[in-house]
């Protein structure tokens, strides 16, 4: 949204609220392309108001984070494909282009080494909850796709890949933010599981440029993209590079994912993102490495 309004775009914003902070905004609290609503995309009365007063929208409302969906299932699985319906739904009507921000939770359990846009998800069992997440923005793809088919609405979709970076809270289960505050309060750093899962974290200012790329990239319509970082590390290492990088004293504790989320948890043992797609739509590739995310959420923890 900054990016946006620092190329002269009037941006409103929609947000309940729930998992974000009004103090992310503070820096355009006075900036005249700058409108802030607070509500949510299941109103539906106010979303069709201000999607009708739109040009393009960017639908990245969603109920986030591991703790959130395994403890509010059924709200999170309503928010984000009720929503979704919502948004796409009001932006068939006045014809608005959707930019829909999904998930690399879509592949589940896939450790395929690169994975690529078409690959299979591998998912576990419904009543596994852990996964309800998965299969709501999968939902949501198959819904933006089925509009573009049928109806012809332009939509672009983007699959994240763990992005992290300042203003991030770890209250959710983000573990970047969540070892750094830790390790800056010489507090163990809690990993769930042995810590051999591998990860891939991307730099929020990389993805944006990514977004904003691809968001008025006409090849991009009706097409899904990766887009993240394919520097693979173990959430061990990672909790190990953390605790260097800021000189912590924190000692590394293993709880069982079962005394974390309940038992019959399930996750994946790494997830690599293919990159090829959006290089080649828009010549992205990420530039910031991941001793720059430790810098940068670091110093905006300690200012």
């Amino acid at each position: 949204m900054e990016q946006l309004i620092k190329l002269n775009h009037s941006v409103t914003v929609l947000d309940n609220f729930s998992t974000g902070s009004r103090e992310n905004l503070s820096s355009l609290s006075t900036n005249p392309g700058l409108t802030m609503v607070e509500g949510s995309i299941l109103d539906q009365p106010l979303l069709r108001k201000l999607i009708s007063d739109s040009e393009y929208i960017f639908h990245l409302a969603a109920a986030v984070g591991v703790f959130n969906i395994v403890n509010h299932p059924l709200e999170s699985l309503l928010t984000n494909i009720r929503g979704t319906e919502n948004v796409l739904e009001f932006a068939n009507q006045s014809k608005t282009p959707v930019f829909l921000t999904s998930s690399s939770e879509v592949y589940g359990k896939n450790i395929s080494d690169s994975l690529r846009e078409s690959d299979d998800r591998v998912l576990g069992s419904p009543t596994t909850l852990r996964w309800s997440y998965s299969e709501a923005k999968a939902i949501d793809e198959s819904l933006a796709y089925a509009y573009f088919i049928e109806k012809r609405l332009e939509t672009r979709i983007v699959r994240f890949f763990n992005t992290v970076g300042p203003r991030q809270l770890g209250s959710y289960g983000m573990v970047v933010p969540r070892f750094i505050k830790a390790a800056l309060a010489n507090e163990p750093i809690t990993i769930y599981g042995n810590g051999l899962q591998t990860r891939c974290f991307a730099h929020v200012h990389d993805v944006v440029e990514a977004v904003v790329a691809l968001a008025f990239e006409r090849n991009a319509i009706g097409k899904v993209i990766n887009i993240g970082n394919n520097f693979e590390i173990s959430i061990r290492d990672l909790a190990t590079k953390i605790i260097s990088q800021t000189g912590s004293q924190s000692k590394i504790v293993y709880i069982p994912y079962s005394e974390a989320y309940g038992e019959g948890f399930e996750d994946m043992e790494r997830r690599v993102p293919n990159l090829e797609l959006v290089k080649d739509l828009v010549s992205w590739i990420p530039s910031r490495d991941l001793t720059t995310m430790i810098a940068d959420i670091t110093a905006e923890m300690t200012r």
